[in-house]
């Protein structure tokens, strides 16, 4: 998948990939590496080369990321005396040992700039500001030596600590956020430069949650501004591709899609108006790149709330940046020159003259994806999780056993058992269970009697129970939705029961029996191999049950449209393909609008054999496995809205490097609305079509008060059986003026098959 992903990345006017190394997939085990496959650190970068582009390495080793553990690998925290992240010298041994592991291994392979390669910065450490105070004195010194050991590791180009605005020389700060353009202070030393190691596309999702969307408009607008009030020379989209949290390696409660509605999704797809929209500023940018390398900043006021930033060179070449933070449409002054400044924009003028791209006005196409089904599955096997009583169990205790320290992040589940005598027979009883887990299910004498979730990560369950005369058994299934990520003091945090009552009966320090893991995790039958050594059974349509484990066999579909598991009718558990997961599911626990956080889950088709997939799922509630299907994803749904005053697009102009002047490639550049179907589709089908004054917008729209009669003929003429058109947005183009003294737009809907 990388070769495609970083393609499309370079074809929207990237020029830097940036990645974080995760330390727990490199060593899972201390001492032992793997950089295989999918962990190919040197590959990957050996593909951003290929094609041309430059590499930034965020060596960590803490890197957050709403992955787990904040990429920390487990076992160091059974390392004895260790603290994380402050002036401890056994973490300082171990980070130190990663570090220079990894940077060994890029020069090894001559990947840095100053070797020839691609890779012009690093990062050691990351947002630790957020966390220094909690470590008193010992969160500068630890900043201090991490800045030193990094810079001591040769590798002949910058180091970069972001959010961090005392980072030590020559160490860079960093900002990170949405606007840095507003918020970031500035780098702590004249000779460093100003850099944005994140900003933020959209913001990560935990189930539960809505989707946090964030619109091209306002991420151009903070982007624009970074370069020209603080100079800006480095701006990274935190996520440009987020993808897919397979496994378990997503943090406590984060879906596993990760940032869906970055500019590629999480599917690979163009995310339209996101990517083309960004694709414009960037090429406005590098028109300017002469004047804002080498020129002067000067500010000039345009108004109350309007200002121009110049970068003027000592050849006269200059470029300005128009910038209106107000709420309403001005026109402002600039150079004898007056220019329409929509409210929150920024106007790009590449010499001081020109306006060739503005952060408001989007010129580039709106897409909506869509799903068809592909496959379902009618037939069905299951086979139901044994739940352990005490005498099954190996690990003792004669007390409650914290949860991470005991199954050491190999599993979710922990089963916590015990027994004791009961005199009577049918007995009502309460049973009171505290936990810091993120779920709980109870099962008493086998029977499961309750289960509770909570987001506070501390919780009660109370339940009516009924016990029986003689030995009874009470299972308590603890489990984690991913580890913690981000906070002072990660090795201290604790997780799993606290407390066990039963009628008022403590049993908190009482013999306990431990089981670390279900046991179809541990026979791993959601492998070929594993599947074949246990016996299941046939699935009936209204007999779902808690810990089942479902399996069917399915040939892949034909095409090469991205997939999907649409789970829709399940609960909460996880699902293996092939032996892989492709991650966490909670389709149970729905956002404040009643719906699921995340339905459809991501295949990769270079998970699948043409023919005899394995598909298994562990299902903790009771979801239905016959209402899962297999879904082809793709955007056929393109959309257009622009007006006679959008600009041509910013490509179509050039800098004469000899005078600094900007003149279009082609003359008489007009306004265009352009449309494009995905790869091997046309455009099918016109659903709307108005030129005029076209109400409301891709996602509502209906004809205004002034519309031409010939739109939709015009248009059909134009796109129809086409794998993309464009249509000048000018009277000429539909035989007339419909309403003359007026602004126009033209709003086309299409649908592509």
């Amino acid at each position: 998948m990388w070769p495609h992903l970083i393609a499309k990345a370079k074809m929207g006017g990237i020029d830097v990939i940036q990645t974080y190394v995760f330390w727990n997939l490199h060593e899972p085990q201390q001492g032992h590496f793997d950089f295989s496959g999918g962990r190919d650190l040197v590959l990957f970068i050996k593909e951003i080369q290929k094609q041309g582009l430059y590499a930034c390495l965020r060596v960590g080793p803490f890197i957050e990321g709403e992955w787990s553990y904040g990429g920390l690998p487990f076992w160091l925290r059974d390392v004895p005396g260790i603290v994380f992240r402050t002036d401890n010298e056994p973490f300082k041994f171990h980070m130190q040992r990663f570090a220079k592991k990894i940077v060994d291994m890029m020069k090894s392979e001559r990947l840095y700039a100053s070797q020839g390669g691609p890779i012009i910065l690093s990062q050691i450490e990351n947002e630790y500001k957020l966390v220094e105070a909690a470590f008193r004195e010992r969160g500068p010194a630890y900043i201090r030596w991490a800045a030193k050991m990094a810079v001591g590791l040769e590798t002949g180009v910058p180091w970069v600590m972001c959010k961090q605005d005392d980072a030590p020389d020559p160490v860079i700060n960093t900002c990170n956020g949405m606007r840095c353009g507003e918020t970031f202070a500035g780098p702590n030393s004249p000779n460093k430069p100003a850099l944005w190691t994140e900003n933020w596309t959209s913001f990560f999702q935990t189930y539960g949650e809505k989707p946090y969307l964030r619109s091209a408009k306002d991420i151009a607008f903070h982007a624009a501004l970074f370069i020209a009030k603080k100079r800006g020379s480095y701006i990274n989209y935190y996520m440009y591709h987020g993808g897919t949290n397979f496994g378990r390696t997503g943090s406590e409660y984060v879906t596993t899609s990760y940032y869906d509605n970055a500019p590629l999704d999480e599917y690979g797809l163009l995310s339209q108006p996101k990517w083309g929209h960004l694709k414009e500023l960037h090429a406005a940018i590098k028109l300017c790149s002469e004047p804002l390398l080498s020129g002067t900043q000067s500010t000039v006021s345009l108004g109350q709330q309007q200002e121009a930033y110049v970068f003027k060179m000592d050849s006269e070449e200059c470029a300005a940046f128009l910038v209106n933070n107000g709420k309403r449409s001005v026109n402002a002054l600039f150079n004898n020159f007056t220019y329409d400044l929509p409210p929150n924009s920024i106007s790009i003028l590449p010499d001081c003259k020109t306006t060739v791209f503005n952060t408001a006005k989007v010129s580039t196409q709106y897409d909506k994806r869509s799903v068809i089904s592909s496959q379902n599955f009618k037939q069905w096997s299951e086979y139901k999780e044994v739940i352990p009583k005490f005498q099954d169990t190996s690990l003792r205790a004669n007390t409650l056993l914290e949860q991470m320290s005991t199954t050491k992040a190999a599993s979710d589940y922990l089963w916590y058992t015990f027994r004791f005598q009961n005199e009577n027979s049918n007995a009502q009883s309460v049973l009171n269970v505290g936990s810091r887990s993120h779920i709980l299910h109870a099962f008493v004498n086998g029977e499961f009697v309750g289960n509770h979730n909570s987001r506070s990560r501390a919780f009660s369950l109370e339940n009516n129970i009924t016990l029986g005369k003689g030995t009874n058994y009470i299972s308590l299934l603890s489990v984690m939705v991913g580890l913690p990520d981000w906070g002072a003091y990660l090795e201290h945090r604790v997780a799993g029961l606290r407390r066990v009552r039963v009628q008022g009966r403590d049993f908190t320090n009482f013999p306990w029996g431990y089981q670390v893991g279900l046991l179809g995790e541990k026979l791993q039958i959601y492998t070929n191999l594993g599947s074949s050594k246990i016996q299941w059974s046939g699935v009936g349509r209204s007999t779902q049950q808690r810990l089942t484990w479902y399996k069917t066999v399915f040939d892949a579909p034909a095409g090469n449209e991205p997939l999907a598991l649409n789970l829709g009718s399940m609960g909460k558990g996880e699902v293996w393909i092939n032996g892989q997961s492709i991650g966490r599911y909670w389709v149970s626990y729905h956002t404040s609008d009643g719906n699921p956080s995340q339905t459809w889950y991501n295949v990769p088709r270079s998970f699948l054999k043409p023919k005899d997939n394995l598909l298994v799922l562990l299902e903790e509630e009771n979801g239905n496995p016959f209402g899962i299907s297999l879904d082809t994803i793709s955007r056929t749904k393109v959309c257009g809205f622009v007006s006679d005053s959008n600009l041509p697009p910013a490509n179509s102009w050039m800098r004469d490097n000899s005078s600094g002047i900007i003149y279009q490639k082609k003359p008489h550049g007009r306004p265009a609305l352009r449309l494009q179907c995905p790869p091997n589709s046309t455009i099918s089908k016109i659903l709307f079509a108005s030129f005029g004054t076209p109400l409301g917008d891709c996602e509502n729209h209906a004809i205004g008060s002034c519309h031409s009669s010939n739109s939709r003929t015009i248009i059909e003429k134009a796109c129809l059986r086409k794998s993309k058109c464009s249509i000048i947005v000018s009277n000429h183009t539909f035989g007339g003026d419909p309403c003359p003294g007026k602004p126009k737009a033209l709003l086309v809907d299409a649908q592509c098959a």
